[in-house]
């Protein structure tokens, strides 16, 4: 037979206004989240179901919460997140639950998490095609997605001269062979082949050379 409890009052917590102090039978009993208390009522009696009930809640609650402020420093990718919950205790299945709430509230989606992570790296850090796709394996996309993501990029040489002609300009002070090996190991570090590095890097010098003023 299950034991009933009565609720005999609701303290929002000084500390967090957001948390609710649950007493049951004049006891503190536990804690939720306002929005998990928000249909409690002081004299109401709750069953041993109910508060296990309640409890439960309170935890999808907080792994929901917990993904939310993850995602707000940055777009992440579904096994980011999952990893995430996975180290902060919660279960597996709750887990792919709030993953699967995620995805329908839009907040998540790894189609459109690789779209932004290479449309970002192309536009403030450029680099290339394979180095791209080794960031987003390592996020846990899948090759679909990446695929999908990679295929409206310009071709792997203008990416490369992308990235060269911006580094470039902090090397104009350089000897013309220190310039050449310093701009071959950076297109190198983002990941170019040298088959890419080396026209490249010979039409920057170029360039550089018309711009430099007759004597």
């Amino acid at each position: 037979m299950n034991a009933e409890r009565k609720v005999t009052a609701l303290k929002v917590q000084k500390r967090n206004p957001n948390r609710v102090n649950v007493y049951l039978d004049g006891e503190y009993a536990f804690g939720l989240s306002r929005i998990v208390a928000a249909w409690l009522q002081v004299g109401q009696v709750l069953s041993e179901e109910k508060i296990c009930s309640l409890q439960q809640e309170e935890t999808r609650e907080a792994a929901y919460q917990r993904a939310l402020h993850y995602l707000s420093f940055r777009p992440r990718s579904e096994a980011e997140v999952r990893r995430k919950l996975l180290e902060k205790g919660f279960d597996q299945l709750l887990v792919e639950e709030i993953i699967e709430r995620l995805r329908a509230e839009r907040w998540l989606g790894d189609s459109e998490f690789a779209r932004l992570w290479t449309e970002n790296r192309t536009t403030f850090r450029p680099r290339s095609r394979r180095l791209l796709r080794f960031e987003l394996r390592q996020k846990g996309v899948s090759e679909d997605h990446i695929e999908e993501a990679l295929h409206p990029l310009a071709e792997e040489s203008e990416l490369a001269y992308e990235a060269g002609i911006r580094y470039a300009r902090r090397l104009t002070s350089l000897q013309p062979d220190v310039f050449r090996k310093r701009l071959t190991a950076f297109l190198a570090r983002r990941g170019f082949s040298y088959g890419t590095i080396a026209p490249v890097v010979r039409r920057i010098c170029s360039e550089q050379e018309m711009e430099q003023p007759k004597t």
